[in-house]
């Protein structure tokens, strides 16, 4: 008998009027119909359609807020939405109503074009580990997945500085390195990387060595503005020679501004526009 595949659920939060490439995201997630996104937003003017995969949980910024005070039980405050970056490791946490049946639970970013998510994230991926980065370097914000059990739904609160981060109305880059990027990426060890609070990659750098649990690194994600990138029916890929998961659109959405109406089975990413 074939196993059935395990579920994956991806958790977005974003505040404000949601933007030109969000069309994309949406456009992507189509063709990714065994993964489910939940849309955490506050804007409920959205009107174009989207794939049965896709489904809007409205809430304001204020609403998240009561949320987080009452799951976490800490007097936090989220001001911005920018703030909600510290809290995707506490997603398992906060929308655990959402995310009750699923094997596993991401959190994601919108500025993000996705190609064939299960060509990477393999069942045996899934079954061998208990959190997948889309990096060898370090936690990645814009796509984490962790093992949906009480053990990594807490994980967060094994960093000896998670209440600062929360209650704080400061951005500390938890989610990911505490903005040592480039050290991680150099290949220094976590224990070697000062930083002012511990953020996720340290912590499960340090939980890996001491077998607390099993973490999969691997460079599945394009980033900054190169260019030579071609999406064809939900593939992705680079240079005409590597697929990849996901196009993390963070520099490229500051060049360039959409204004097509339709976007098709194939198109082309320069450095500078999408064809």
């Amino acid at each position: 008998m074939k196993q059935k595949k395990k579920s994956i659920a991806i958790i977005v939060c974003y505040i404000g009027k949601l933007p030109w490439y969000f069309d994309y995201f949406v456009h992507s997630c189509k063709y990714n119909p065994s993964v489910n996104f939940f849309i955490v937003t506050d804007d409920t003017g959205y009107a174009k359609s989207v794939s049965s995969n896709i489904r809007f949980i409205y809430k304001t910024l204020s609403e998240i807020n009561q949320l987080a005070k009452e799951k976490l039980e800490l007097h936090v405050q989220i001001t911005t939405g920018y703030k909600l970056c510290d809290f995707k490791p506490t997603y398992g946490i906060l929308f655990s109503e959402l995310l009750k049946g699923y094997d596993f639970w991401g959190h994601g970013d919108i500025d993000v074009i996705y190609g064939n998510i299960r060509k990477f994230m393999t069942e045996k991926v899934l079954q061998k580990n208990d959190l997948v980065s889309v990096r060898h370097d370090y936690v990645t914000g814009s796509f984490t997945l962790y093992r949906n059990t009480r053990k990594m739904n807490e994980l967060f609160k094994l960093s000896k500085d998670f209440r600062k981060v929360l209650i704080s109305e400061r951005n500390f880059c938890f989610d990911e390195t505490n903005y040592k990027f480039d050290a991680f990426a150099e290949g220094i060890s976590y224990e070697d990387i000062p930083s002012e609070v511990e953020s996720m990659t340290h912590l499960v750098r340090k939980l890996e060595r001491e077998k607390y649990l099993v973490a999969y690194f691997d460079f599945h994600i394009i980033e900054g503005n190169p260019g030579k990138l071609n999406w064809n029916k939900g593939e992705l890929i680079y240079r005409n020679k590597y697929e990849v998961m996901m196009y993390h659109l963070i520099k490229f959405k500051t060049v360039f501004i959409s204004k097509n109406k339709y976007i098709g089975e194939t198109f082309r990413i320069s450095p500078t526009r999408i064809y």
